[in-house]
């Protein structure tokens, strides 16, 4: 069964914003703000001649097109991987003269004009030229140069005149302005040691914890107006942050272009544009080198599901339903008042193939989650009967979804070694992050939705009735190993009336924070790699704004910083111990010691590192009743030191008296050989060093 979506994009967005006619990016405020220029545009004559009802101008060019036959033919098989080079505007030397190549794909246009202020936005003056039946108008135009603001104004027959946004503009005006911007990149990237590196890690393997930030409200300049932080402000601090609390990974909500700033990024208006509200797309470069520099990878979300309807991008482009289906039944999601992408047409997947690539070869990028992943499989996602419309073999799967995410995953594996393709999958859709070949979506992780919500659930509940919620901390471990996962705490659980992780946890303030404690530590030690919402680091109270700064304040208070503490220690210790990480998605990696003590709320198991043999073990005593003589069995004979205790004083705990180690004696419990009588502090998890064998 789909589930019906919830969080970010649950809020409809039917105001269309930013649009051409009431923004900065219109022609009637560029030409009033500055003074007009002109360009020495290609030679043309005119010829008129009728063709159907329509009459239209013929321009005879001086320059050839920019775009050969096989680009062309590329783009209409939806093979050409580096398309984003020939369509777009583009600054070159064509044909010896230095100036910006222009090129769109419009089918159902009858005319297509460049316009800016360097035409004083006049459709006449900058007519492109068809090429054939590809779809694509090109020109050139001498003596321009990066910086100029255009858009494309189309007439399509019977309708009036519109301005559009370039889909494959690199650059665009800060909304609600919506003008595209010639760029030209001149970013030279220093983190050659960093993508080698990268093309040969097994991240299946490896340590993998994801901090996740919304760009726009990490931190804030209140002395300025409380504005964000620039790309280039935010490289030093995210970094060294990042580093000092030990997360692998940063992962930004998407950073395209977007008219409307409460969707977060996921309502996408410009593909291929970084969002100007931070500054360039070669300071974002900046941001991401200098990450790389740092030691930290970066991941950005990327949202292929759907686009709003602002009539100044993507929508009815040409006039046709181009990048959508037509038929709302398949071209508009419910739930979120937007166009969805029309997979089975050549073109709108050549877009989005390349659109991946070009954030991971152009940026750097070092993994994309592909957003609502599920809202693609199926067809009657979130609709009711009579909505939808089923396949050609009768069935609910969208088969041409299925085949592009299909595509995406060989094409980016292939074209970017080590790159990280990521599925929100909120389904029990089979085999998400298996390979194409052996009949998968071909991802290499997948959230795990399931544990989430699970563990939520139990910690949101209270410790006396617990033991009814038992299941939601074990079930998980069923089918822990059908995917390879990753265990996220994200953005989407703390708002919309959610709550902050701290909040949802009942109880006095003493147990929602030993309980969040609690918490951390049995996620780090569970299989699966680790995700966290900025914030939840040290136990923000509120629920997340976008429009305001993290409450860094309560960092001055010791219980939050004892939660940032935490984070750190674990991060660093996680990073350290192999047997957290090695064989996540394996059996080999886990062994419950007791998975079935509902009525005292402890759970304990084992994991390990097939390679080095090493194992740690995790017990956690869920209720806030201190248990001594706790009998845990354990699986040989040694010293056990002890890791991790997140009742410990300096965490914000109760600072129960605990001894540094605990001695294994040949007691079998548990199914164990050995055990030990441990202290179990109230609220809290512990990790134990297992004594390697000789």
């Amino acid at each position: 069964m789909t589930k019906k979506p919830t969080g970010k994009k649950g809020t409809k967005v039917t105001k269309p914003s930013g649009s051409p006619r009431d923004s900065k990016g219109s022609p009637e405020s560029h030409v009033a703000s500055k003074t007009k220029r002109t360009s020495k545009t290609a030679k043309k004559t005119t010829n008129k001649r009728t063709t159907g009802n329509a009459t239209r101008s013929e321009f005879r060019q001086e320059f050839s097109p920019t775009l050969g036959e096989v680009d062309l033919h590329l783009f209409g098989e939806g093979r050409h991987e580096l398309i984003y080079q020939k369509l777009g505007a583009r600054p070159i030397t064509h044909e010896g003269a230095k100036g910006v190549s222009f090129a769109v794909w419009a089918p159902s246009a009858e005319r297509v004009s460049v316009v800016g202020n360097f035409n004083a936005w006049d459709g006449a003056r900058n007519v492109m030229r068809s090429l054939g039946s590809s779809g694509v108008w090109e020109l050139f135009i001498p003596n321009l140069q990066a910086g100029e603001l255009y858009k494309y104004e189309i007439k399509s027959p019977g309708l009036a005149k519109v301005l559009k946004a370039d889909p494959y503009a690199s650059y665009a005006e800060v909304p609600p302005a919506t003008s595209s911007i010639v760029h030209e990149s001149n970013y030279r990237f220093r983190d050659s040691r960093w993508m080698k590196k990268r093309a040969g890690r097994e991240h299946f393997r490896q340590p993998l914890s994801i901090y996740e930030v919304h760009f726009g409200s990490w931190r804030r300049v209140s002395e300025e107006n409380n504005r964000s932080l620039s790309y280039r402000e935010m490289a030093e601090p995210l970094a060294n942050y990042a580093k000092q609390m030990g997360f692998t990974h940063v992962e930004f909500l998407p950073l395209k272009e977007h008219p409307y700033g409460p969707s977060w990024g996921y309502q996408v208006s410009n593909y291929y544009a970084p969002s100007a509200r931070y500054g360039t797309p070669d300071d974002l470069r900046y941001l991401i080198d200098y990450l790389h520099q740092q030691g930290i990878g970066v991941i950005m979300d990327w949202v292929p599901a759907h686009f709003p309807k602002d009539a100044f991008a993507l929508a009815r482009f040409d006039g046709s339903a181009l990048y959508e289906h037509l038929d709302p039944r398949k071209g508009e999601h419910p739930d979120w008042g937007t166009y969805i992408f029309n997979y089975g047409r050549n073109e709108v997947r050549n877009f989005l193939l390349a659109n991946a690539l070009y954030w991971l070869k152009e940026f750097h990028i070092d993994g994309l989650r592909v957003d609502a992943v599920a809202s693609m499989l199926y067809l009657d996602y979130s609709r009711n009967e009579g909505e939808w419309v089923s396949n050609q073999f009768g069935g609910r799967e969208n088969l041409e979804a299925i085949s592009l995410l299909k595509e995406l995953n060989e094409v980016t594996h292939r074209e970017c070694p080590g790159a990280m393709m990521i599925a929100e999958e909120s389904t029990a859709w089979p085999m998400v992050s298996h390979p194409v070949y052996a009949g998968g979506l071909g991802f290499d992780f997948k959230w795990n939705m399931g544990w989430m919500h699970d563990t939520l659930k139990y910690f949101q509940t209270d410790p006396l009735f617990r033991g009814g919620n038992h299941n939601s901390l074990t079930f998980g471990l069923i089918y822990a190993w059908s995917e390879n996962f990753i265990l996220p705490l994200s953005h989407d659980e703390v708002v919309h009336m959610k709550g902050s992780l701290l909040n949802k946890i009942p109880g006095e303030d003493w147990q929602k924070f030993a309980n969040l404690r609690a918490l951390f530590g049995y996620m780090w030690a569970h299989p699966g790699k680790k995700m966290l919402f900025m914030g939840g680091e040290f136990g923000q109270w509120r629920e997340w704004n976008e429009e305001e700064s993290l409450d860094w304040h309560l960092l001055e208070k010791p219980p939050h910083a004892g939660i940032q503490s935490l984070i750190r220690n674990l991060n660093k210790l996680y990073l350290k111990q192999s047997a957290l990480w090695e064989a996540d998605g394996e059996p080999a990696g886990f062994q419950w010691i007791d998975a079935d003590n509902a009525t005292e709320n402890i759970v304990s198991f084992i994991r390990r590192s097939p390679s080095s043999r090493k194992e740690l073990i995790c017990v956690g005593n869920f209720t806030p009743v201190l248990r001594e003589n706790h009998q845990l069995g354990l699986p040989r004979k040694g010293t056990y030191r002890l890791l991790v205790n997140s009742d410990e004083a300096i965490y914000g705990g109760s600072g129960v008296k605990m001894p540094k180690s605990i001695k294994a004696e040949k007691k079998p419990v548990h199914g164990q050989p050995y055990s030990a009588l441990v202290t179990l502090p109230p609220l809290a998890t512990l990790w134990f060093e297992v004594p390697q064998q000789p």
